[in-house]
C-alpha cells in the first residue's frame, strides 16, 4: 500500500484511529481499536499536520518553513515516517 505513496499524495487517519494527549504518558500519542502509538516530538509536528486535505508536499514544506530546516531531509523522514504508519494500519492514502 505505501509504494504508492508521493509527494501528491494526500494522507489521512482511517475512522477509528485519533490523534490525542496522553496526560498519563506524557505526551501525544495516536490512538488506534485496542492499539496506542507514542509520538515523540519530531513525529507529532508531522502527524499533526495531516489533516486528509493537504498534500504531502504541503505538509513537507510546511515543515521546512515552521522549523527552517532543508526540505530535502525533511522529506525523506516524513515519507519515512508516513510509510510506517500506513505498513501499520493507521494512517492511508486518501
Amino acid at each position: 500500500m505505501s509504494a504508492s505513496l508521493d509527494e501528491d499524495s494526500i494522507v489521512r487517519l482511517p475512522r477509528g484511529v485519533r490523534l490525542r494527549h496522553d496526560q498519563a504518558r506524557g505526551g501525544w500519542v495516536l490512538l488506534a481499536p485496542e492499539r496506542v502509538f507514542q509520538l515523540d516530538a519530531i513525529a507529532h509536528a508531522v502527524v499533526e499536520r495531516v489533516d486528509g486535505e493537504r498534500s504531502v508536499a504541503a505538509i513537507i514544506d510546511d515543515l521546512a518553513t515552521s522549523f527552517e530546516a532543508e526540505r530535502e531531509r525533511i522529506h525523506d523522514d516524513v515519507l519515512a515516517l508516513f510509510r510506517s504508519l500506513i505498513d501499520k494500519g493507521i494512517m492511508e492514502v486518501a
